[in-house]
């Protein structure tokens, strides 16, 4: 879906959207198109590109706030999609910082010697929640899938620090209001926008930009590095200035900072993971390299992991 397509929906631009988010097209599930059916194709590629077979995956965890069903959870649904027969899974509702919130748990339950190799994905059909009569969101968002496979390694590869934080007074900022138990969707109910995404922009720029610049500080300097020692920044895909608010912040020159928002826009969990790997294959990232993935969405939760590739 272009800019030029959203003009005929709502009162927009091509050039008020590019000049405010970086963004000029977006993709759009068709119908039909589950969660489940995105994560296949990317958990399909991660398991190729590291050379594993799906019967050693012994961990599945899925960043989605758009699942199948309410009941269970879509990380079930893929298992048995993929035939997983030897997998746990389960889903991480964290917004748009899922992905990082599924390898900080993954991370630390390989560490602990429980599981050995883990699907981490994040997978967002967001169209299904918009509201395309309101212009501040429906220009934002689009569909999408990504996955990484992680494994116990002993060479000093691998997750070498992860930072999470949450601050739930602010939650208002960005949410879908109705639609759960506390005012449910029943017979009689007036679709007029609560029960897709509503989210006060100008206050969630603020946040965001200080947050997730907070979240990469914590972890760089947790793993004893500085910004220097950067090889890779690949930051949630929300606003091109949000990305350069934070390049700047960190003192990283935006070389070293990957964005592909212009096709993709917000996609929620699966931004981290879809830059990720649009990197690693575009040959962005050689072993030995510092990659740094930060996240920030609804909750609000904000994180950052780092990784020694």
């Amino acid at each position: 879906m272009t800019n030029a397509d959203l003009e005929k929906l709502v009162d927009t631009s091509d050039e008020w959207i590019v000049s405010r988010t970086g963004i000029k097209e977006r993709r759009v599930a068709p119908d039909g198109m589950a969660v489940s059916d995105m994560s296949v194709i990317a958990c399909e590629r991660a398991l190729e590109a590291a050379g594993m077979h799906s019967h050693e995956i012994d961990l599945v965890i899925l960043g989605t706030v758009t699942p199948d069903f309410k009941l269970p959870s879509t990380a079930c649904v893929i298992q048995e999609k993929m035939d997983l027969p030897n997998a746990t899974a389960f889903d991480v509702v964290s917004a748009c910082t899922g992905f990082i919130n599924g390898l900080s748990v993954a991370s630390a339950l390989i560490e602990t010697g429980a599981y050995k190799n883990a699907l981490v994905i994040g997978s967002e059909k967001l169209s299904s929640v918009l509201n395309y009569k309101d212009r501040n969101t429906c220009i934002l968002f689009g569909d999408g899938a990504g996955a990484a496979v992680l494994s116990a390694s002993e060479d000093g590869s691998g997750i070498i620090g992860t930072y999470l934080k949450s601050d739930g007074k602010l939650r208002d900022l960005l949410w879908i209001k109705d639609g759960g138990a506390v005012s449910p969707v029943n017979a009689g109910y007036a679709f007029e926008g609560d029960d897709k995404i509503n989210m006060s922009g100008g206050d969630i720029f603020k946040v965001a930009v200080r947050q997730m610049c907070n979240a990469a500080v914590e972890v760089i300097e947790k793993a004893g590095l500085t910004s220097d020692d950067i090889a890779l920044v690949i930051p949630h895909q929300a606003n091109i200035r949000i990305i350069g608010a934070i390049s700047k912040r960190l003192k990283i020159s935006m070389d070293k900072v990957f964005v592909n928002i212009e096709k993709y826009g917000n996609t929620s969990a699966a931004s981290v993971p879809i830059a990720l790997d649009e990197a690693y294959r575009a040959g962005r990232i050689k072993k030995g390299d510092h990659v740094l993935m930060v996240a920030f969405g609804g909750g609000l939760i904000w994180g950052s992991a780092l990784v020694k590739w």
